[in-house]
């Protein structure tokens, strides 16, 4: 269950932006409900997260292997859930997202791919990143996809700790 009950999307200062949120998502799913308790905020980050989804050049499976992989160490269940089909769409094979807990280990990954993973470890789990992990970054990708990169990795760390806090699970019915 929710930290808090979820705002009423029929509440007339929510509402236009629920429709709108509906529209571009299809839904108002369970993250953007909790957020509509204060419009301000999910609007920005309907902004933010739109232009990291959907504006980005970063190929969407690199974009949702890094969301998966965030949602994996962070133990944000309802992330992975609501991304699982979207890597899947993007070109991630079920068996790389079943690997992703050991990548290490796993032989599903290509160099790039292993790269990007040290990367995204890194960034959730040190905070800082080591000179090694950046230097494989920088050999592989633009200026323009790194930066695509690093701000995917924080705004899914964003999201996820969200999630977490406000205890929002994707088997609840509202």
């Amino acid at each position: 269950m929710a930290a808090i009950p979820y705002a009423d999307l029929s509440a007339p200062d929510i509402q236009p932006l629920a429709a709108r949120i509906a529209a571009e998502r299809g839904s108002v799913l369970h993250l953007y409900q909790m957020l509509l308790h204060a419009p301000p905020v999910a609007e920005g980050w309907l902004t933010y997260l739109t232009a990291i989804r959907q504006k980005s050049t970063l190929p969407g499976s690199l974009r949702e292997m890094v969301i998966m992989r965030v949602a994996w160490l962070n133990g944000a269940s309802y992330e992975a859930h609501q991304h699982a089909p979207i890597a899947l769409k993007e070109g991630m094979a079920q068996a790389q997202i079943d690997a992703l807990p050991a990548w290490r280990d796993s032989t599903q990954f290509g160099d790039e791919e292993r790269a990007v993973l040290a990367y995204t470890d890194a960034m959730t789990r040190d905070i800082q990143v080591d000179r090694a992990a950046f230097e494989e970054i920088s050999r592989r990708f633009s200026h323009r996809h790194i930066v695509e990169l690093t701000a995917t990795i924080a705004a899914y760390n964003m999201v996820s700790r969200f999630l977490e806090a406000m205890r929002i699970h994707a088997d609840e019915t509202k």
